[in-house]
């Protein structure tokens, strides 16, 4: 369970960081400040549920397009988290393309590294205690 809870903060603090870093990047992606944490979650939650769904219907419709899953589930993450008012507002359709691109590149890049990090030590000290456990007459 923590480490699932670890994932998940994982997930939000790189979906965080790449909104975060697509603002600064992209003149016409806005990220509100009183919003921030709304567009963050929204996005977050809506790219995890809207994932598994496209890749279903990839899957089944067009199989060539599995590729492109986490692009197309980012889009739509952001198409969802830009509809609530106050948190995020993008406008043309370069930005809507870049925006998903850098935001896709940053979180599949956090999904990949920080675990890494994070998880090496927890997984690391499972495994000392077990082995103590074992070694105990």
């Amino acid at each position: 369970m923590i480490i699932f809870l670890i994932r998940a903060a994982i997930y939000v603090g790189t979906a965080a960081l790449g909104l975060l870093v697509t603002s600064w990047i992209l003149p016409d992606f806005n990220l509100m400040l009183s919003g921030f944490l709304v567009a963050v979650v929204v996005f977050a939650v809506t790219n995890s549920i809207l994932t598994p769904f496209i890749f279903r219907m990839t899957s089944r419709y067009a199989p060539m397009a599995l590729g492109g899953i986490g692009l197309l589930a980012t889009l739509a993450a952001l198409f969802v988290a830009q509809l609530l008012p106050g948190g995020l507002h993008i406008s043309g359709v370069t930005t809507w393309i870049l925006a998903a691109l850098v935001v896709w590149v940053i979180t599949t890049l956090g999904a990949w590294l920080l675990p890494l990090l994070f998880l090496k030590k927890r997984l690391a000290t499972r495994a000392a205690r077990s082995k103590q456990k074992l070694m105990k007459p």
